[in-house]
Order: C-alpha cells, then structure tokens, then sequence
C-alpha cells in the first residue's frame, strides 16, 4: 500500500515546492516544467523499481509469454529515457505523450497480477488491489495530458 503514496508523493513534491517558493520569492510558477519534473521523478521510481524487484516483476507477466525477464529490462529502460526525457524542456511534450501510452499498455499486467495474487506491490491483495491501482492510473494518465501536455503556456503567478 506503500507504493502509491510515494508515487502521488514523487508526483507533486516538485510542484508543491516550486508553487511554495514562488509564493515568497513572488515569481511566477511554470506549472508544466514542475508538473513534468514531477512525472519525471516517478518514472525514475519505476526504473529503479524494474531493477530492484524485477524477478516480482516478472511474475506479473503470465507464463505463456516469451523473454519475461528481458522485456522487464527492456520496460525499465524505457522507463528510464521517459523520465530523463520530461526534465529536458525540448522532450517534456512528448515524453508526457509516451508516459501515457506505457500506462496504458502496461495495465493488463497491473490487471493479471492482480487477479493472479501477484505478491508485489499490492497485488497480492488481488482483484480489490485494481480498486487503488485503477484510479492511481487514471491520475497519472490525468497528470500527464492536462499539466504536462496541454495548455504549455500556462503559468500561475
């Protein structure tokens, strides 16, 4: 249960601190760039995440398909570039638009772990684990299209 609170905390430690610090310094908050560094710190969490728990990773993937452990690599890799890729200004755009495709095409794992007591991560509660995973994913999808993707201009002063 742990896991979804560091990640809403990775999320918006950036934003919260940036918005707190223009508050006394009276500037001018860019909520995107800290939105993007904040989606940013939580891809590099589920990089390390790939790395550190990869063998319970790899159990969140069903038997039948191929090269389970290498495309846990290949994912935290991915991972990686996308988090690196949302605190270069040029990249943020896209790597929001890339972060959103990987969390949609990685939750049917979220979803066969789940219904298969996959001991990682809250999965192991089963189905009811999806209940908090579910809407974590619809914020992190949320996250990314609206602070990070649309409306670059926009600043809060």
């Amino acid at each position: 249960m742990v896991t979804p609170i560091i990640i809403l905390a990775l999320l918006a430690c950036p934003i919260i601190i940036a918005f707190l610090r223009c508050k006394i310094m009276n500037t001018t908050l860019e909520v995107n760039k800290f939105a993007c560094w904040g989606l940013g710190l939580t891809f590099f969490f589920f990089f390390i995440g790939h790395l550190v728990k990869s063998a319970g990773m790899v159990e969140m993937l069903p038997p039948w398909v191929p090269y389970r452990l290498e495309i846990i690599y290949l994912t935290g890799g991915l991972e990686l570039l996308v988090g690196i890729a949302l605190f270069l200004q040029q990249y943020q755009r896209f790597a929001a638009k890339v972060a959103i495709v990987i969390f949609v095409i990685f939750f049917p794992a979220n979803i066969y772990a789940a219904f298969n007591g996959v001991g990682l991560g809250g999965h192991q509660w089963g189905p009811s684990y999806l209940l908090i995973r579910g809407p974590l994913q619809v914020i992190l999808i949320a996250w990314a299209y609206f602070l990070c993707i649309k409306d670059r201009n926009k600043q809060l002063s």
